[in-house]
């Protein structure tokens, strides 16, 4: 284990006092105004590498009731490559100042969102690669109030991404500490990966944009172990710990631009899900994606961006898909249940592998499975 991650926590925290009055430093300008995002594009690797549709929607949520949903979300069937997760807009200003803020989500559909916004879909039809627009009017930025933002019983990943100095929020009656919103999509990324039968990932670049980090993670069955794949080498890491690639990965959100309370808060949000059970790459996404996916309109313009998206990339083995082949067919309830959201993805590859004999009963195996996760898949929804 990394003697260092108790140094880079350290250092957080040390870090955190001055991470807001950075934000106002690197200008002159009595109005200025920092945006910091970040978000997750998750998807699953196809056999040839290459994200497949999947339910992105599927199982339960883990947000508070008060997150509006769509009705794309409510329906709870609609397939696309790529889940964006939380992305959180923070905002920083030396004083209280009032924005538009407009996210359009090309070749995607926003599913959920806080506070209150107008949500619009682009184009027909009616689907992720049509786009959509989410747009909050006359928020008010106003740094130093007093944090009053609603909370449930109950926990959430939600309100993890509270824990940063980036000033409240209003929107209309509706605060909280930063602008939320979710949603499903269909597009390309920038690195294909596949998984051989020994285990072994292999990596290919799909496009012209560069990445230079990538972290290979696996867990099985709490032995972890993963390889930072650079432009200087590999550097493999056997018998580690969840402290070690979180140290990898706040490295990486720091290097691209968060502060780092945003960047332990985000690790902390997705702590639990980004080192699960499973074999997945992460990797920070070109900037350039970012923009072109999901075009960013501020008024008035902020004097600073960083926007930092984490690709989290699910590989599935050989003995997953046997195991989610065996449950099906067995119709074990219980044993698909720890495969989630990405149980869809997963079933369709045993389907696609199996005999013809077999493929029938795995196919009705996987539509039953689905119908009992999605009768119960929302406690929010009446």
């Amino acid at each position: 284990m990394r003697s260092s991650v108790a140094a880079i926590v350290v250092s957080v925290i040390l870090a955190t006092g001055f991470a807001a009055t950075r934000a106002y430093t690197r200008t002159s300008d009595p109005n200025a105004l920092t945006v910091h995002e970040w978000g997750t594009f998750t998807t699953v690797a196809g056999q040839d590498g290459s994200a497949v549709e999947w339910l992105a929607l599927g199982g339960p949520s883990d947000l508070p009731c008060f997150v509006e949903r769509s009705g794309f979300y409510l329906k709870g069937a609609i397939r696309g490559t790529v889940r964006m997760e939380t992305p959180v807009l923070y905002f920083y200003a030396p004083r209280e100042t009032t924005i538009d803020v407009s996210v359009r989500f090309r070749s995607g559909v926003v599913t959920e969102w806080f506070p209150h916004a107008k949500v619009t879909q682009n184009n027909a039809p009616m689907s992720p690669r049509s786009g959509s627009t989410i747009t909050w009017k006359q928020v008010k930025v106003s740094p130093g109030n007093a944090e009053d933002f609603p909370v449930e019983e109950g926990s959430s990943h939600y309100y993890t991404a509270r824990e940063t100095n980036a000033a409240p929020l209003r929107a209309g009656s509706q605060t909280d500490k930063f602008l939320f919103y979710r949603g499903v999509g269909s597009f390309g990324l920038p690195i294909a990966a596949t998984l051989d039968g020994a285990g072994r990932v292999s990596l290919r670049t799909a496009g012209s944009d560069a990445v230079d980090h990538v972290i290979v993670f696996s867990n099985d069955r709490g032995r972890i172990r993963y390889e930072v794949r650079s432009d200087a080498g590999v550097e493999v890491a056997d018998d580690a710990s969840v402290d070690d690639v979180a140290f990898e990965l706040q490295k990486a959100l720091l290097a691209g631009g968060l502060y780092p309370e945003e960047a332990t808060a985000m690790i902390h949000t997705w702590r639990d899900s980004w080192f699960e059970d499973g074999t997945r790459l992460f990797y920070v996404v070109p900037s350039r994606i970012i923009d072109t996916v999901l075009p960013l309109d501020i008024d008035p313009p902020p004097s600073d961006v960083e926007r930092v998206f984490v690709a989290r990339t699910e590989l599935v083995t050989p003995s997953v898909e046997k195991a989610v082949r065996t449950a099906l067919l067995e119709n074990d309830t219980a044993s698909l249940r720890k495969y989630g959201r990405f149980l869809d993805a997963i079933g369709r590859r045993a389907i696609a592998n199996a005999s013809d004999g077999d493929r029938t009963l795995l196919e009705t195996g996987l539509q039953n499975a689905y119908a009992r996760m999605f009768s119960a898949r929302d406690r929010c929804v009446n």
